[in-house]
């Protein structure tokens, strides 16, 4: 079990400020997702920097830009982040990584990419475990107890019912088929 990621925790601290309250609801589901991506693809060290960005920034933009809408403002997060630290060449699949993590079907873009296991990482958190991509009920249960939810998915809840009363015909602008 991953508890601590010198970078995903750098970058949550950086947004320390806009996340406010929320900050360790924040952190705890992505340490849930990094964990359950990990799990999925055995990362090595490289893989695992790229999954924690991914994971730092992937729903940031419903803090900074206030909106439920909120992928492309995380890209753009993320791909600032990527060009202030040479990493330019690895934009491409961290936004994808970022765009495509609510598709409720598999990617079926590069398969060499993160894309997949980030993406079957976020549902199983979102839905609490009950979609497990064949992880272990074990190992569920021990991702949500180290990282347990701190009113995440509560504030999902929220944010979804309060898109849905201005948007009711556009609910959950995030997801894809």
């Amino acid at each position: 079990m991953l508890t601590a990621i010198p970078i995903l925790d750098e970058l949550l601290e950086a947004h320390a400020p806009v996340l406010g309250r929320d900050l360790t609801a924040y952190r705890n589901h992505t340490y849930r997702v990094v964990n359950l991506c990990v799990a999925q693809c055995s990362a090595n060290p490289r893989q695992l920097e790229k999954i924690a960005i991914a994971a730092a920034f992937h729903d940031m933009g419903i803090w900074t830009d206030g909106t439920f809408d909120y992928l492309t403002p995380s890209v753009r997060l993320a791909t600032t982040h990527l060009v202030q630290s040479d990493r330019s060449e690895w934009i491409p699949e961290i936004s994808a990584m970022i765009l495509e993590h609510h598709k409720i079907s598999p990617y079926r873009g590069d398969p060499s990419w993160l894309v997949e296991p980030f993406r079957r990482s976020d549902w199983v958190d979102v839905t609490r475990g009950l979609v497990t991509f064949s992880l272990s009920r074990r190992f569920l249960r021990e991702v949500f107890s180290t990282w347990p939810s701190a009113g995440f998915h509560r504030k999902l809840v929220e944010l979804e019912l309060r898109r849905l009363r201005t948007h009711p015909w556009n609910p959950l602008p995030m997801l894809k088929l």
